[in-house]
């Protein structure tokens, strides 16, 4: 089925009175080091998986290296994927920056925690004072498996026990633990400060877990989500939701304008979200072979299309969480 694609947001933005995006100073590189996951979930707009084969390689995450190393003003990198931790590269990245004295963000599905070659990974990351960003689209498991698969949850608990013992959440320690909740179906993130209080209550008093905060990210009509919508006859409805929630308030704060997206292969985006759709980094492809100084990128212009609703609507939504009170 082909998406139809009537929401314009540009004329939206136009109708604030508000200019075409452009970039901010970047502070943030986020890298997808690859698309192989141990898990299939229904809302993933990586659409990553167990049979995906797409891996960064060893050269393109010494050139990420030697990019945080020339952009001094950077100071986040932020791994995801897939399941980043199955790529080969994926110790290498986090050694490499926290030598550079960059933070580290991993964010974990918890239950790769339990694959084969990984059973020293949360060691590894509590070593290396790695900030865990972690899935958790509920304190429920039947909400949980809903979107995730089966056993999950259970797994996802056992993970975040497992952190907890290490030292993620826990004052003065050093190691940061976010989760990260996102709706089971084609509706808004709920007050994300209001939910967090929810997260925290259930999490401690039914498993006796702790975390530092929680993101709520609304999901992004892209992908294996976007699938879903079509199938089920929602897609419009869902992206009208979007569109009749734009919040100008959240424009300022977007990831794009202070983060570059790099793809497995080394290819340049805007954010994550404008990666899976090929839309390259201002529409002008580039890897990271072809810049050097990310500060030239200030002031760009932004790639966007209509998915771009997905992060302004409502409290707006963000690798972060919301964006706006």
């Amino acid at each position: 089925m082909q998406v139809r694609e009537p929401f314009d947001f540009d004329a939206t933005l136009a109708t604030h009175g508000t200019p075409r995006l452009r970039r901010a100073e970047v502070h943030t590189l986020q890298v997808n080091v690859g698309k192989r996951c141990d898990l299939a979930c229904h809302h993933c707009h990586v659409e990553a998986g167990p049979k995906r084969t797409e891996m960064m390689d060893e050269a393109t995450a010494a050139r990420v290296l030697f990019l945080l190393e020339a952009n001094p003003r950077i100071h986040t990198l932020d791994l995801t994927g897939g399941a980043p931790e199955l790529n080969a590269q994926f110790r290498n990245l986090v050694t490499g920056a926290r030598a550079l004295g960059r933070e580290v963000m991993d964010r974990c599905n918890l239950t790769v925690l339990f694959q084969p070659g990984q059973e020293d990974t949360a060691e590894f990351l509590a070593q290396h004072q790695v900030k865990v960003v972690a899935s958790l689209p509920c304190y429920s498991k039947e909400n949980v498996e809903k979107q995730r698969g089966k056993y999950v949850f259970d797994k996802s608990i056992e993970a975040l026990r497992m952190l907890n013992e290490l030292g993620y959440a826990s004052p003065g320690s050093g190691l940061g633990l976010d989760l990260v909740y996102n709706p089971i179906g084609a509706s808004l993130p709920p007050a994300q400060g209001e939910l967090e209080d929810q997260y925290r209550k259930e999490l401690s008093e039914l498993f006796g877990l702790h975390f530092d905060r929680l993101a709520t990210i609304t999901n992004m009509p892209i992908k294996r989500f976007a699938h879903a919508l079509l199938r089920d006859g929602e897609h419009e409805s869902y992206m009208s939701l979007l569109v009749n929630h734009f919040n100008p308030d959240t424009l300022d704060s977007l990831m794009c304008r202070h983060m570059v997206s790099v793809g497995w292969d080394g290819q340049l985006y805007d954010c994550d979200f404008n990666q899976m759709l090929e839309m390259p980094l201002g529409m002008r492809p580039r890897t990271v072979f072809d810049v050097e100084d990310l500060g030239e990128l200030a002031d760009e212009s932004i790639a966007t299309a209509s998915h771009c609703f997905g992060c302004t609507a409502g409290a707006g939504s963000s690798c972060g969480g919301a964006l706006a009170g």
